[in-house]
């Protein structure tokens, strides 16, 4: 199950679109529904109950979880103390994940999903029109920069981590299918065991 706790977004990707909604949408950010914290645990709670095998509750959005830390790990503070049998995971671009990867070990967290679409800024100017970083918006080829600059940190996470990080990757035709073969390379030699794609 996933909780749309994280309305914000540090990225913007041309192939997402938050404003619009429908009931037979599955692109990225789409929702139906913004929950808090407290709503988001209420309604786990209610689903896990009359659905026992219901076993994994995800927040991957409608932004990213990790441009909204305190929503993120206030929900899996409540989802702790009250299913504790849950297992945790997030879904995140990665640009903020370096400096949140304790904090997320804390939580026990089981999975983090990082999407990774370019190893290479020209191409990724393609794809991100923005990226905003402590309080600055960078655009065009300095914005995929700093996104993929910091995207092998969020990968090799830290010592005390205790989650386990897979890749995934959004295939854009013109822009970055053929570009994939080289994120895939990068991604393996990170030491990656699971990398997606998907159209």
């Amino acid at each position: 199950m996933h909780v749309a706790v994280a309305p914000a977004c540090n990225i913007q990707c041309n192939y997402c679109n938050r404003k619009y909604d429908c009931a037979n949408e599955s692109r990225p950010g789409v929702v139906s529904e913004k929950l808090t914290p407290q709503q988001a645990a209420k309604k786990v709670l209610a689903v896990a109950s009359t659905i026992p095998q219901m076993t994994v509750l995800g927040i991957a959005g409608p932004g990213d979880p990790l441009a909204n830390p305190e929503k993120t790990f206030q929900t899996f503070d409540l989802i702790a103390k009250t299913a504790p049998d849950i297992k945790l995971c997030l879904s995140t671009n990665g640009l903020a994940l370096p400096d949140h990867v304790d904090t997320i070990a804390g939580y026990n967290v089981d999975y983090v999903t990082i999407t990774i679409n370019m190893v290479d800024p020209e191409i990724g100017a393609k794809i991100y029109p923005w990226v905003f970083w402590k309080h600055k918006r960078y655009t065009g080829v300095e914005a995929a920069k700093l996104l993929t600059d910091r995207q092998p940190r969020a990968s090799k996470c830290s010592p005390s981590a205790a989650f386990s990080a897979r890749f995934n990757s959004v295939m854009i035709p013109g822009i970055n299918d053929k570009h994939l073969v080289e994120v895939n390379k990068a991604v393996k030699s990170r030491g990656a065991s699971c990398i997606t794609s998907c159209r």
